[in-house]
Protein backbone atom coordinates (compact mmCIF):
# COMPACT_ATOMS: atom_id res chain seq x y z
CA UNK A 1 0.00 0.00 0.00
CA UNK A 2 1.55 3.32 -1.07
CA UNK A 3 1.98 6.13 1.44
CA UNK A 4 -0.97 8.51 1.81
CA UNK A 5 -0.54 12.29 1.78
CA UNK A 6 -1.68 12.61 5.40
CA UNK A 7 1.28 10.48 6.48
CA UNK A 8 3.94 12.50 4.71
CA UNK A 9 6.43 14.25 6.99
CA UNK A 10 7.80 16.63 4.34
CA UNK A 11 4.71 18.59 3.42
CA UNK A 12 6.43 21.10 1.15
CA UNK A 13 9.17 19.05 -0.51
CA UNK A 14 8.27 20.49 -3.95
CA UNK A 15 8.08 24.10 -2.78
CA UNK A 16 4.41 24.45 -3.74
CA UNK A 17 3.43 26.08 -0.43
CA UNK A 18 4.68 28.88 1.81
CA UNK A 19 8.09 27.86 3.19
CA UNK A 20 8.23 30.67 5.77
CA UNK A 21 7.88 30.10 9.51
CA UNK A 22 4.22 31.10 9.32
CA UNK A 23 3.61 28.60 6.49
CA UNK A 24 5.50 25.84 8.32
CA UNK A 25 3.48 26.44 11.50
CA UNK A 26 0.24 26.29 9.53
CA UNK A 27 1.27 22.78 8.42
CA UNK A 28 1.92 21.69 12.03
CA UNK A 29 5.64 22.30 12.47
CA UNK A 30 6.95 23.88 15.71
CA UNK A 31 3.83 22.56 17.47
CA UNK A 32 4.42 21.28 21.01
CA UNK A 33 8.21 21.61 20.82
CA UNK A 34 8.54 23.10 24.30
CA UNK A 35 6.46 20.20 25.67
CA UNK A 36 8.89 17.65 24.23
CA UNK A 37 11.79 19.42 25.93
CA UNK A 38 9.95 19.44 29.26
CA UNK A 39 9.75 15.63 29.08
CA UNK A 40 13.54 15.36 29.24
CA UNK A 41 16.48 14.03 27.23
CA UNK A 42 15.85 10.37 27.99
CA UNK A 43 12.24 10.59 26.78
CA UNK A 44 13.29 12.06 23.42
CA UNK A 45 15.97 9.38 22.92
CA UNK A 46 13.62 6.56 23.98
CA UNK A 47 10.92 7.75 21.57
CA UNK A 48 13.44 7.94 18.74
CA UNK A 49 14.70 4.44 19.53
CA UNK A 50 11.13 3.06 19.69
CA UNK A 51 10.32 4.51 16.25
CA UNK A 52 12.98 2.30 14.63
CA UNK A 53 14.49 5.31 12.80
CA UNK A 54 17.78 4.43 11.12
CA UNK A 55 20.20 7.02 9.74
CA UNK A 56 19.16 8.39 6.34
CA UNK A 57 22.65 9.40 5.23
CA UNK A 58 23.70 6.00 3.92
CA UNK A 59 24.94 3.82 6.78
CA UNK A 60 21.51 3.13 8.31
CA UNK A 61 22.73 3.16 11.94
CA UNK A 62 19.89 3.42 14.53
CA UNK A 63 19.52 7.15 15.24
CA UNK A 64 18.34 6.97 18.87
CA UNK A 65 21.16 4.59 19.73
CA UNK A 66 23.71 6.97 18.18
CA UNK A 67 22.39 9.83 20.33
CA UNK A 68 22.64 7.71 23.46
CA UNK A 69 26.42 7.37 22.97
CA UNK A 70 26.88 11.01 23.99
CA UNK A 71 28.08 11.49 27.60
CA UNK A 72 25.14 11.77 30.01
CA UNK A 73 26.79 14.11 32.53
CA UNK A 74 27.88 17.62 31.53
CA UNK A 75 31.57 18.49 31.80
CA UNK A 76 33.73 21.51 30.97
CA UNK A 77 33.68 20.31 27.33
CA UNK A 78 30.51 21.50 25.52
CA UNK A 79 28.48 19.05 23.42
CA UNK A 80 27.86 19.70 19.72
CA UNK A 81 25.38 18.53 17.10
CA UNK A 82 26.73 18.67 13.56
CA UNK A 83 24.38 18.26 10.59
CA UNK A 84 25.90 16.68 7.50
CA UNK A 85 24.33 18.59 4.61
CA UNK A 86 27.31 17.88 2.35
CA UNK A 87 25.11 15.95 -0.05
CA UNK A 88 27.75 14.94 -2.61
CA UNK A 89 26.81 11.32 -3.37
CA UNK A 90 26.10 11.14 -7.13
CA UNK A 91 22.39 10.67 -7.74
CA UNK A 92 21.36 12.05 -4.33
CA UNK A 93 19.23 15.20 -4.18
CA UNK A 94 16.88 14.87 -1.19
CA UNK A 95 18.56 17.03 1.47
CA UNK A 96 18.71 20.00 -0.88
CA UNK A 97 14.90 19.91 -1.25
CA UNK A 98 14.49 19.83 2.54
CA UNK A 99 16.74 22.88 2.96
CA UNK A 100 15.30 24.71 -0.03
CA UNK A 101 11.58 24.15 0.52
CA UNK A 102 10.99 22.68 4.00
CA UNK A 103 13.82 24.11 6.15
CA UNK A 104 11.80 24.35 9.38
CA UNK A 105 11.57 20.55 9.62
CA UNK A 106 15.37 20.52 9.89
CA UNK A 107 15.68 23.49 12.26
CA UNK A 108 13.11 22.14 14.70
CA UNK A 109 14.77 18.74 14.47
CA UNK A 110 18.16 20.32 15.27
CA UNK A 111 16.79 21.90 18.45
CA UNK A 112 15.21 18.66 19.67
CA UNK A 113 18.18 16.47 18.72
CA UNK A 114 20.59 18.95 20.28
CA UNK A 115 18.58 18.94 23.51
CA UNK A 116 18.57 15.10 23.51
CA UNK A 117 22.37 15.04 23.55
CA UNK A 118 22.90 18.03 25.85
CA UNK A 119 24.18 20.34 23.11
CA UNK A 120 23.57 24.09 23.08
CA UNK A 121 25.09 24.63 19.62
CA UNK A 122 24.61 23.09 16.20
CA UNK A 123 26.68 23.44 13.05
CA UNK A 124 25.06 22.71 9.69
CA UNK A 125 27.73 21.90 7.10
CA UNK A 126 26.26 22.67 3.67
CA UNK A 127 27.70 21.37 0.41
CA UNK A 128 29.82 23.90 -1.49
CA UNK A 129 27.57 23.95 -4.57
CA UNK A 130 24.36 24.54 -2.57
CA UNK A 131 24.10 28.34 -2.73
CA UNK A 132 20.31 28.79 -2.89
CA UNK A 133 19.81 26.04 -0.33
CA UNK A 134 22.07 27.79 2.16
CA UNK A 135 20.30 31.11 1.58
CA UNK A 136 16.89 29.52 2.22
CA UNK A 137 18.18 27.79 5.34
CA UNK A 138 19.77 30.94 6.75
CA UNK A 139 16.60 32.94 6.10
CA UNK A 140 14.56 30.32 7.98
CA UNK A 141 17.03 30.33 10.90
CA UNK A 142 16.80 34.14 11.10
CA UNK A 143 12.99 33.86 11.30
CA UNK A 144 13.36 31.44 14.22
CA UNK A 145 15.66 33.81 16.11
CA UNK A 146 13.22 36.69 15.57
CA UNK A 147 10.33 34.53 16.81
CA UNK A 148 12.39 33.53 19.90
CA UNK A 149 12.36 29.86 18.93
CA UNK A 150 16.17 29.82 18.94
CA UNK A 151 18.85 31.67 20.90
CA UNK A 152 19.20 32.43 24.60
CA UNK A 153 16.06 32.24 26.76
CA UNK A 154 13.92 31.08 23.82
CA UNK A 155 10.30 29.97 24.08
CA UNK A 156 11.20 26.29 23.99
CA UNK A 157 13.19 26.35 27.22
CA UNK A 158 16.56 25.18 25.86
CA UNK A 159 19.21 27.74 24.92
CA UNK A 160 20.27 26.89 21.38
CA UNK A 161 22.28 28.41 18.55
CA UNK A 162 22.56 27.18 14.96
CA UNK A 163 25.47 28.11 12.68
CA UNK A 164 25.55 27.41 8.94
CA UNK A 165 28.97 26.55 7.50
CA UNK A 166 29.57 26.42 3.74
CA UNK A 167 31.90 23.70 2.45
CA UNK A 168 34.10 24.00 -0.62
CA UNK A 169 32.66 21.16 -2.68
CA UNK A 170 34.74 18.15 -1.58
CA UNK A 171 33.00 14.75 -1.65
CA UNK A 172 35.29 13.44 1.10
CA UNK A 173 33.82 15.99 3.54
CA UNK A 174 30.63 13.94 3.55
CA UNK A 175 32.58 11.49 5.74
CA UNK A 176 31.82 12.59 9.29
CA UNK A 177 35.37 12.99 10.61
CA UNK A 178 36.61 14.70 7.42
CA UNK A 179 33.64 17.05 7.83
CA UNK A 180 34.76 17.84 11.39
CA UNK A 181 38.32 18.52 10.19
CA UNK A 182 36.95 20.88 7.54
CA UNK A 183 34.73 22.64 10.10
CA UNK A 184 37.82 23.25 12.22
CA UNK A 185 39.50 24.93 9.25
CA UNK A 186 41.83 22.05 8.40
CA UNK A 187 42.22 19.95 5.27
CA UNK A 188 39.17 17.66 4.89
CA UNK A 189 40.75 14.29 5.59
CA UNK A 190 39.15 11.49 7.65
CA UNK A 191 40.42 10.84 11.17
CA UNK A 192 41.41 7.48 12.55
CA UNK A 193 38.81 6.03 14.90
CA UNK A 194 38.83 5.53 17.88
CA UNK A 195 38.44 8.02 19.43
CA UNK A 196 34.90 8.34 18.07
CA UNK A 197 33.21 11.74 17.64
CA UNK A 198 30.77 11.01 20.53
CA UNK A 199 33.78 11.34 22.83
CA UNK A 200 36.31 13.44 20.86
CA UNK A 201 34.63 15.25 17.97
CA UNK A 202 34.43 18.92 16.97
CA UNK A 203 37.14 20.94 18.78
CA UNK A 204 37.90 17.80 20.82
CA UNK A 205 34.41 17.84 22.38
CA UNK A 206 31.59 15.24 22.40
CA UNK A 207 29.86 15.49 19.01
CA UNK A 208 27.16 13.69 17.07
CA UNK A 209 27.07 13.98 13.27
CA UNK A 210 23.66 13.34 11.68
CA UNK A 211 22.23 13.53 8.17
CA UNK A 212 19.67 16.24 7.32
CA UNK A 213 16.77 13.80 6.77
CA UNK A 214 17.54 11.77 9.93
CA UNK A 215 17.08 14.85 12.12
CA UNK A 216 14.27 16.50 10.14
CA UNK A 217 11.84 13.60 10.69
CA UNK A 218 12.22 13.52 14.50
CA UNK A 219 9.74 16.30 15.48
CA UNK A 220 6.95 14.62 13.51
CA UNK A 221 7.80 11.25 15.09
CA UNK A 222 7.45 12.83 18.56
CA UNK A 223 4.17 14.53 17.61
CA UNK A 224 2.55 11.44 16.09
CA UNK A 225 4.23 8.86 18.27
CA UNK A 226 6.89 6.24 17.54
CA UNK A 227 4.28 3.54 16.86
CA UNK A 228 2.91 5.58 13.96
CA UNK A 229 6.36 5.82 12.34
CA UNK A 230 7.17 2.17 13.09
CA UNK A 231 3.92 1.20 11.33
CA UNK A 232 5.56 1.73 7.94
CA UNK A 233 8.05 -0.66 6.39
CA UNK A 234 9.24 -4.11 7.38
CA UNK A 235 10.84 -5.14 10.67
CA UNK A 236 14.15 -3.30 11.21
CA UNK A 237 13.37 -1.05 8.22
CA UNK A 238 10.79 1.32 9.64
CA UNK A 239 9.29 4.63 8.65
CA UNK A 240 8.97 6.81 5.59
CA UNK A 241 11.90 7.67 3.32
CA UNK A 242 12.78 10.20 0.65
CA UNK A 243 13.71 8.45 -2.60
CA UNK A 244 15.47 10.42 -5.36
CA UNK A 245 14.90 8.61 -8.64
CA UNK A 246 16.90 9.57 -11.72
CA UNK A 247 18.06 8.05 -14.99
CA UNK A 248 15.91 6.25 -17.52
CA UNK A 249 12.44 6.76 -16.07
CA UNK A 250 9.68 8.81 -17.64
CA UNK A 251 9.45 11.29 -14.73
CA UNK A 252 12.53 11.58 -12.51
CA UNK A 253 11.57 12.85 -9.05
CA UNK A 254 12.22 13.03 -5.33
CA UNK A 255 9.34 11.48 -3.41
CA UNK A 256 8.56 10.49 0.16
CA UNK A 257 7.37 6.90 0.33
CA UNK A 258 6.97 4.06 2.77
CA UNK A 259 10.12 2.03 3.41
CA UNK A 260 10.00 -1.46 1.87
CA UNK A 261 7.87 -0.34 -1.10
CA UNK A 262 8.66 -2.70 -4.02
CA UNK A 263 10.89 -1.16 -6.69
CA UNK A 264 8.30 -1.78 -9.43
CA UNK A 265 5.58 0.03 -7.47
CA UNK A 266 7.86 2.96 -6.64
CA UNK A 267 8.81 3.49 -10.28
CA UNK A 268 5.37 2.88 -11.79
CA UNK A 269 3.48 5.04 -9.29
CA UNK A 270 5.77 8.07 -9.11
CA UNK A 271 7.94 8.01 -12.25
CA UNK A 272 5.55 6.77 -14.92
CA UNK A 273 7.57 3.57 -15.28
CA UNK A 274 10.91 2.74 -16.86
CA UNK A 275 11.56 4.40 -20.22
CA UNK A 276 10.42 1.89 -22.86
CA UNK A 277 8.68 -0.31 -20.26
CA UNK A 278 9.94 -2.63 -17.53
CA UNK A 279 11.25 -5.10 -20.11
CA UNK A 280 13.73 -2.41 -21.16
CA UNK A 281 15.31 -2.23 -17.69
CA UNK A 282 18.97 -3.24 -17.61
CA UNK A 283 20.18 -2.49 -14.07
CA UNK A 284 19.64 -0.20 -11.09
CA UNK A 285 22.03 1.47 -8.67
CA UNK A 286 19.63 1.63 -5.71
CA UNK A 287 21.42 3.84 -3.18
CA UNK A 288 23.70 6.38 -4.78
CA UNK A 289 26.80 5.65 -6.84
CA UNK A 290 28.75 4.00 -4.03
CA UNK A 291 26.63 0.82 -3.84
CA UNK A 292 26.82 -2.16 -6.18
CA UNK A 293 24.35 -2.20 -9.07
CA UNK A 294 21.59 -4.80 -9.21
CA UNK A 295 20.48 -6.35 -12.54
CA UNK A 296 16.88 -5.93 -13.67
CA UNK A 297 15.62 -9.45 -12.93
CA UNK A 298 16.77 -9.27 -9.30
CA UNK A 299 15.69 -5.68 -8.78
CA UNK A 300 12.21 -5.42 -10.24
CA UNK A 301 10.18 -6.71 -7.25
CA UNK A 302 12.68 -6.08 -4.44
CA UNK A 303 11.44 -4.12 -1.40
CA UNK A 304 13.31 -0.82 -1.16
CA UNK A 305 14.86 -1.10 2.29
CA UNK A 306 18.21 -1.69 4.00
CA UNK A 307 17.97 -5.44 4.54
CA UNK A 308 16.43 -6.46 1.20
CA UNK A 309 19.07 -4.63 -0.82
CA UNK A 310 21.86 -5.79 1.48
CA UNK A 311 20.75 -9.38 0.78
CA UNK A 312 21.34 -8.68 -2.93
CA UNK A 313 24.90 -7.55 -2.22
CA UNK A 314 23.96 -3.88 -2.60
CA UNK A 315 22.46 -1.32 -0.20
CA UNK A 316 19.79 1.33 0.26
CA UNK A 317 22.45 3.98 0.94
CA UNK A 318 20.88 7.41 0.48
CA UNK A 319 17.99 5.90 -1.56
CA UNK A 320 19.24 7.63 -4.70
CA UNK A 321 17.80 5.25 -7.28
CA UNK A 322 19.70 5.44 -10.59
CA UNK A 323 17.77 3.56 -13.28
CA UNK A 324 19.59 2.34 -16.41
CA UNK A 325 17.78 0.92 -19.43
CA UNK A 326 19.19 -1.28 -22.19
CA UNK A 327 20.54 1.69 -24.15
CA UNK A 328 23.15 2.21 -21.38
CA UNK A 329 26.78 1.43 -22.05
CA UNK A 330 27.11 -0.17 -18.61
CA UNK A 331 30.91 -0.42 -18.78
CA UNK A 332 31.27 3.26 -19.67
CA UNK A 333 28.85 4.23 -16.88
CA UNK A 334 30.96 2.46 -14.25
CA UNK A 335 34.18 3.86 -15.75
CA UNK A 336 32.68 7.33 -15.26
CA UNK A 337 32.07 6.55 -11.57
CA UNK A 338 35.66 5.26 -11.30
CA UNK A 339 36.85 8.65 -12.62
CA UNK A 340 34.73 10.41 -9.97
CA UNK A 341 36.20 8.42 -7.08
CA UNK A 342 39.74 8.88 -8.41
CA UNK A 343 39.15 12.62 -8.48
CA UNK A 344 37.59 12.77 -5.00
CA UNK A 345 40.06 10.56 -3.10
CA UNK A 346 41.76 12.67 -0.42
CA UNK A 347 44.99 10.71 -0.92
CA UNK A 348 45.59 9.93 2.74
CA UNK A 349 45.46 6.10 2.42
CA UNK A 350 47.73 4.37 -0.09
CA UNK A 351 45.23 1.69 -1.25
CA UNK A 352 42.69 4.38 -2.18
CA UNK A 353 45.15 6.99 -3.47
CA UNK A 354 46.90 4.53 -5.79
CA UNK A 355 44.04 2.08 -6.32
CA UNK A 356 41.38 4.53 -7.53
CA UNK A 357 43.68 5.79 -10.30
CA UNK A 358 44.69 2.25 -11.25
CA UNK A 359 41.06 1.07 -11.42
CA UNK A 360 40.04 4.08 -13.50
CA UNK A 361 42.84 3.53 -16.03
CA UNK A 362 41.91 -0.15 -16.41
CA UNK A 363 38.20 0.73 -16.71
CA UNK A 364 38.97 3.24 -19.48
CA UNK A 365 40.60 0.42 -21.43
CA UNK A 366 37.70 -1.91 -20.63
CA UNK A 367 35.30 0.63 -22.20
CA UNK A 368 37.16 0.24 -25.50
CA UNK A 369 37.77 -3.49 -25.00
CA UNK A 370 41.51 -2.77 -25.15
CA UNK A 371 42.29 -5.33 -22.46
CA UNK A 372 42.78 -9.03 -21.86
CA UNK A 373 40.16 -11.21 -20.20
CA UNK A 374 42.52 -12.16 -17.40
CA UNK A 375 42.59 -8.47 -16.43
CA UNK A 376 38.96 -8.70 -15.33
CA UNK A 377 40.00 -11.02 -12.48
CA UNK A 378 42.99 -8.81 -11.76
CA UNK A 379 40.69 -5.77 -11.55
CA UNK A 380 38.35 -7.60 -9.18
CA UNK A 381 41.32 -8.62 -7.03
CA UNK A 382 42.47 -5.01 -6.77
CA UNK A 383 38.99 -3.89 -5.64
CA UNK A 384 39.26 -6.44 -2.82
CA UNK A 385 42.66 -5.04 -1.83
CA UNK A 386 41.17 -1.55 -1.57
CA UNK A 387 37.85 -2.49 0.08
CA UNK A 388 38.13 -2.50 3.86
CA UNK A 389 41.75 -1.30 3.89
CA UNK A 390 41.24 2.46 4.20
CA UNK A 391 40.47 4.85 7.07
CA UNK A 392 37.08 5.82 5.64
CA UNK A 393 34.64 4.16 3.27
CA UNK A 394 35.68 6.00 0.10
CA UNK A 395 37.85 3.04 -0.83
CA UNK A 396 34.79 0.77 -0.50
CA UNK A 397 32.70 3.25 -2.49
CA UNK A 398 35.22 3.18 -5.33
CA UNK A 399 35.48 -0.62 -5.31
CA UNK A 400 31.81 -1.61 -5.09
CA UNK A 401 30.51 -0.23 -8.44
CA UNK A 402 33.27 -2.15 -10.25
CA UNK A 403 32.55 -5.31 -8.25
CA UNK A 404 28.88 -5.00 -9.21
CA UNK A 405 29.81 -4.66 -12.87
CA UNK A 406 32.06 -7.73 -12.84
CA UNK A 407 29.62 -9.84 -10.80
CA UNK A 408 26.63 -9.16 -13.04
CA UNK A 409 27.96 -8.04 -16.44
CA UNK A 410 31.15 -10.01 -16.98
CA UNK A 411 29.86 -11.46 -20.30
CA UNK A 412 29.45 -7.90 -21.64
CA UNK A 413 33.02 -7.06 -20.63
CA UNK A 414 34.34 -10.19 -22.31
CA UNK A 415 32.29 -9.51 -25.46
CA UNK A 416 33.75 -5.96 -25.61
CA UNK A 417 37.28 -7.40 -25.40
CA UNK A 418 36.48 -10.02 -28.09
CA UNK A 419 35.08 -7.33 -30.37
CA UNK A 420 38.17 -5.14 -29.98
CA UNK A 421 40.49 -8.13 -30.54
CA UNK A 422 38.55 -9.14 -33.66
CA UNK A 423 38.74 -5.60 -35.08
CA UNK A 424 42.46 -5.36 -34.29
CA UNK A 425 43.20 -8.73 -35.90
CA UNK A 426 41.15 -7.81 -38.95
CA UNK A 427 42.82 -4.39 -39.31
CA UNK A 428 46.23 -6.01 -38.88
CA UNK A 429 45.47 -8.57 -41.58
CA UNK A 430 44.30 -5.83 -44.00
CA UNK A 431 47.45 -3.82 -43.28
CA UNK A 432 49.66 -6.88 -43.87
CA UNK A 433 47.90 -7.64 -47.18
CA UNK A 434 48.38 -4.05 -48.34
CA UNK A 435 52.10 -4.25 -47.68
Amino acid sequence: MALQDKDRIFTNIYGLHDKSLKGAMSRGHWSGTAGFIKKGRDWVIDQTKASGLRGRGGAGFPTGLKWSFMPKEPSERPHYLVINADESEPGTCKDRDIMRHDPHTLIEGCLIAGFAMGAHACYIYVRGEYMREREALEAAISECYEAKLLGKNNKNGWDYDIYVHHGAGAYICGEETALLESLEGKKGQPRLKPPFPANVGLYGCPTTVNNVESVAVVPTILRRGPDWFAGFGRENNRGTKLFCISGHVNRPCTVEEEMSIPFRELIDKHCGGVRGGNDNLLAVIPGGSSVRMVPADQMIDTPMDFDSLSALGSGLGTAAVIVMDKSTDIIRAIARLAAFYKHESCGQCTPCREGTGWMWRVMERMVEGRAEKREIDMLFDVTKQIEGHTICALGDAAAWPIQGLINHFRPEMEARIDSYTYRSDKDGAVLEAAE
